[in-house]
């Protein structure tokens, strides 16, 4: 397998497709005959065990909270959160928010690995991102995350002696005016930047992190079997799993290599396991679609200019399985109970969703979903008259 050239590795080092609707018709081009995944379905204590874990998947890249949980960093592959276009079914925005049509709300029906991050992070962040679609404003860090994804994956439309730095750099205002025209609400941006100096410091951050890619990697060298490819696996016991991998690199031998961009910096080696959540669950899916494990997971930091590697093993793989499935199980319970409790972490700062919060003495938008019937009580008697 081509592989890039890679810097000082620390410890080995989190996501985007819509959780409900249909799926794109997109065929991962990874070898292997497609299968159905075998798993069981996981208790209901494994449950609030797996969604009672600290919430580091968000966040564990070290990028600022906007770039770790913003919606227009998904859209460069992982599902847009309300406030960005996604196809998430959901309910009509609150007053004060951008006008838009009104849509059903209806339960999730996929679990993608930024909506599983969200659940770990804060149930109710899930419930106003997944169920409310309550709309979030852009911010300038996750949409640039966005805008050097699609740089980097139209530099290789390009001939292998064309991928040079000039040549990406030169694809950034094209790309940025594509994204404009995609997302009209990415104008409030730089909405009051009359002179223009906040976009360009922008745009030049932008390169930067460009740039910085071809001192980890050489192009030149590589030809990505797929890119921003989306990936759907259902397992046996229903669960769909969904989710778009910035880049999969195949050998002449069959080994896969699966590589997702992150222009955040790379993670303190405490939070490595949460960094690798993202792409143990991508494994997953491409094991269970294509019968191939695939040999190296490698998570590119742009933002410390470091690239950390992984090689997965089945039982890496099963671990995960077993943890989206508990996972899956507690936002079902929620789904049906209503019950969606906030989980106060450093984050919340920068959460969109303060005013809707009860531990900011907001109060959630009203459950827009049936709640399941409670159990009748148990009628009868013991023992003697």
């Amino acid at each position: 397998m081509e592989t890039s050239t890679e810097a000082p590795t620390p410890e080995p080092a989190p996501d985007r497709t819509p959780e409900s609707g249909p799926a794109p018709a997109t065929a991962p081009a990874v070898p292997g005959q497609a299968t159905a995944a075998q798993a069981s379905t996981a208790e209901s204590s494994a449950a609030s065990a797996a969604a009672g874990q600290a919430g580091t998947a968000q966040a564990a890249d070290g990028s600022t909270a906007g770039e770790a949980g913003g919606a227009d960093v998904t859209a460069a592959g992982e599902e847009p959160a309300a406030g960005a276009g996604g196809a998430d079914a959901g309910v009509a925005a609150p007053d004060g928010a951008a006008a838009g049509a009104v849509r059903a709300a209806v339960p999730p029906v996929s679990l993608s690995p930024s909506r599983a991050g969200d659940f770990m992070q804060c149930p109710l962040l899930y419930r106003f991102r997944v169920i409310d679609r309550l709309p979030e404003k852009p911010s300038e860090a996750a949409t640039r995350g966005t805008l050097v994804h699609a740089v980097l994956e139209r530099l290789f439309d390009a001939p292998a002696a064309e991928r040079t730095p000039p040549r990406a750099k030169a694809l950034i205002p094209g790309q940025w005016d594509r994204l404009r025209a995609s997302r009209p609400e990415l104008v409030e941006l730089f909405a009051d930047d009359a002179d223009g100096e906040r976009l360009a410091r922008w745009l030049s951050e932008a390169e930067r992190l460009v740039e910085r890619w071809f001192t980890l990697e050489d192009p030149s060298r590589l030809e990505p079997a797929e890119r921003e490819l989306f990936v759907e696996a259902e397992l046996a016991s229903g669960l769909r799993l969904r989710g778009i991998i910035d880049r999969v690199d195949v050998a002449p031998t069959g080994e896969v290599r699966i590589v997702d961009y992150k222009t955040g910096k790379a993670p303190r080696p405490e939070y490595a396991e949460g960094a690798l959540f993202q792409m143990k669950f991508y494994a997953l899916v491409v094991w269970r679609l294509k019968k191939v494990v695939p040999r190296r997971l490698q998570l590119v930091y742009l933002g410390s200019g470091d690239v950390l590697t992984y090689d997965p093993v089945p039982a890496d793989l099963e671990r995960i399985e077993r943890k989206l499935h508990a996972l899956w199980e507690a936002i079902r319970l929620a789904t049906e109970t209503g019950d969606w409790r906030p989980r106060p972490t450093k984050l919340c700062g920068w959460c969109d969703h303060r005013a809707h919060c009860p531990e900011f003495g907001g109060t959630p938008p009203p459950y827009p979903l049936p709640l399941a019937a409670a159990a009748p009580p148990v009628q009868g008697r013991m023992g003697a008259d």
